[in-house]
């Protein structure tokens, strides 16, 4: 019986076994597929695409896809551009947002829960609902009538930075909603006892925030900055709708294959569409890639973070 019930055991574990590695194999399959082959296109020649033996690995290895690539879209400014934007956007988002939810944590007040369940509304509302209205907004952008008072008409802050640096700042970026949960729960899992500590000695709400729960908060600020570093860049709701002029990553790629074909065409006949499929898919690998090599550096921390903060539970 005892024997039986080992054997059970053991096929039990295996079966475990068997659909865990199973599930991990297919994730990083369907994860790792697509770079896999931007990165066997991107190394082709143009004769490697009309090759029937030619699959994955190039018969002619070439670097001219990604010369033509950073050529078509201005690479190294579009780059420069993408990580100021994205970086100043997360650090005021991973401000703005530790501040909302250590006020949500800690301090109650008439209303708290209601402000608090539309944080949560943010999350499930898909961003398209409202933005003809924000959109409305920031082409005639006029706080409380002052814009109008000093230079006679609102001001128009599309194609500018000016809406990732509000949004940012008022804890209304991408994401923010899911940030602001994040700070928050980790904030009421940190015992009173320390704030009281704080009071005791004299310290006041905005010290204690800044100079003892912050400190604390290190696992939930690197997921957030992370997070937020990461959606931002990859944007391309928000950006190609506020940035419809301004050289940042998204906006590149969507008009990558309009500007490419306009330079590689001679005017009498089109560009060969294989061709474009190539250049736009080195694109892709070129604008993902710092992104990559910034996830090599940090996994750790990463995962760390993430594990203590409690977001896989």
């Amino acid at each position: 019986m005892i024997s039986r019930l080992l054997s059970l055991e053991q096929w039990k574990s295996w079966l475990w076994s068997v659909v865990r590695f199973t599930l991990i194999t297919g994730l990083s399959f369907v994860i790792l597929f697509p770079i896999f082959q931007k990165i066997s296109t991107s190394i082709k020649d143009k004769s490697d695409l009309y090759s029937a033996v030619v699959v994955w690995i190039p018969q002619n290895f070439s670097i001219d896809n990604f010369k033509q690539a950073i050529r078509v879209m201005d690479y190294w400014a579009t780059l420069l551009n993408t990580f100021a934007l994205s970086a100043t956007t997360t650090i005021l988002t991973t401000l703005s947002c530790a501040l909302a939810g250590y006020g949500f944590a800690r301090l109650k007040f008439k209303g708290s829960n209601l402000l608090f369940a539309g944080v949560i509304l943010t999350i499930l509302v898909p961003p398209t609902t409202i933005l003809i209205p924000v959109y409305l907004n920031l082409k005639s952008f006029d706080l409380m009538g002052l814009m109008t008072l000093i230079a006679g008409k609102p001001a128009n802050l599309l194609n500018t930075y000016w809406p990732f640096i509000l949004t940012a700042i008022t804890a209304n970026s991408l994401k923010a909603g899911l940030y602001i949960f994040i700070f928050r729960q980790f904030f009421r899992g940190i015992p009173k006892e320390v704030e009281e500590a704080a009071y005791v000695d004299g310290a006041g709400i905005s010290r204690t925030f800044a100079r003892i729960m912050l400190p604390n908060a290190i696992p939930s600020i690197v997921t957030v900055l992370l997070f937020s570093f990461v959606w931002q860049w990859n944007d391309s709701f928000y950006t190609t709708t506020y940035l419809t002029s301004s050289k940042v990553m998204s906006t590149q790629l969507s008009s990558l294959p309009y500007n490419l074909a306009q330079q590689v065409s001679d005017g009498a006949s089109k560009a060969d569409p294989f061709y474009l499929s190539m250049i736009q898919d080195t694109g892709i690998l070129l604008a993902i890639l710092p992104l990559i090599i910034i996830y090599l550096f940090v996994q750790r921390y990463f995962v760390e973070s993430v594990e203590r903060t409690g977001i896989v539970g």
